[in-house]
């Protein structure tokens, strides 16, 4: 009777263990998922202050990107014009004409040629060459800002790709975590319940039923 007994309590703290491990397997797997989809967020979260501070380099090389394609027509010639006579009416094209002009009247006045032929064509072919002098600088200044954002649009990516990978792998964690805690409680509860049928045998053996 008193080996009965013992059974018998010793399958009712094991049912009472089994009832433990069952809730705390259901903790643990809420945490584990709890910790991935804090650390989704902390990605999401830097990938959009990544986004950010790149931001104004892309806007910047896109903005130069679609100057250089009205520059070469590639926009129509209606940009292509507008692209032109912008660099022509700009303030630095028409100080530094106006500078090298006087500059050469003031030498063919000085050298007597003020009425001559040269002057005149040299004054005629001027501001044309100076003209697509500025327009190639303008292309290459502008190359080197839209190779800027290039390389921030790059960056973007690659921190969004990133990103995306780390998330995939703490989604899968967080899957595995309340998997695992799942199972831990099934197989807890199939305990308890295998604990209860023996303190029932236990029961019946020591003549209770």
């Amino acid at each position: 009777m008193a080996a009965t007994t013992a059974a018998v309590v010793g399958a009712g703290a094991a049912v009472y263990g089994a009832s433990k491990s069952a809730k705390a397997s259901g903790k643990a797997g809420e945490a584990q998922a709890e910790a991935s989809e804090a650390g989704i967020a902390e990605q999401r979260r830097q990938f959009d202050a990544i986004s950010k501070l790149l931001e104004p380099y892309v806007t910047a090389g896109t903005g130069a990107l679609g100057q250089q394609q009205a520059i070469l027509g590639l926009s129509g010639a209606g940009a292509q014009r507008e692209a032109i006579s912008g660099i022509e009416n700009s303030p630095y094209f028409q100080s530094v004409a106006k500078q090298s002009e006087n500059a050469m009247l003031q030498n063919a006045s000085a050298t007597g040629g003020l009425r001559g032929g040269n002057i005149q064509g040299a004054l005629a072919q001027y501001r044309p060459q100076l003209l697509n002098q500025l327009v190639q600088q303008q292309y290459q200044n502008l190359g080197g800002i839209t190779a800027i954002g290039q390389s921030s649009a790059a960056q973007t990516g690659n921190a969004g790709m990133q990103s995306a990978n780390n998330i995939s792998g703490l989604l899968a964690q967080q899957g595995q975590a309340r998997a695992g805690g799942i199972i831990g409680q099934a197989n807890a509860q199939n305990q308890m319940i295998s604990n209860l049928i023996g303190i029932g045998g236990a029961a019946y053996g020591a003549g209770a039923f």
